[in-house]
């Protein structure tokens, strides 16, 4: 399966850069591209990254402290309403962090 869709990097290479040593997104970056055009690949390539004991990006552990879902499950649709209060539980969490 494609990581990264703009330079053709599958989850089996970014896995090898994972395993010479890459341990963040950076790192994997310099060995197979992936991550540095778009970025679109970036929450799989950290999610990657956990699966191979990588500490988790501070959005990951934010996430997780909310309770939200993970990126890789589909979310229900959002209110086209800009002033519904999705943002206060956020706000109130990173307030605490």
């Amino acid at each position: 399966m494609y990581v990264c869709m703009c330079h053709a990097v599958t989850e089996a290479q970014v896995k090898r850069e994972i395993e010479a040593g890459a341990n963040s997104p950076r790192q994997v970056a310099k060995g197979c591209k992936a991550g540095t055009d778009c970025g679109s690949c970036v929450r799989r390539i950290q999610a990657l990254l956990g699966e191979h004991g990588a500490r988790p990006c501070p959005t990951a552990r934010l996430a997780a402290k909310l309770g939200l879902n993970d990126p890789e499950t589909p979310q229900p649709a959002r209110s086209a309403d800009p002033h519904a209060p999705t943002a206060q539980p956020v706000r109130a969490a990173l307030r605490a962090a």
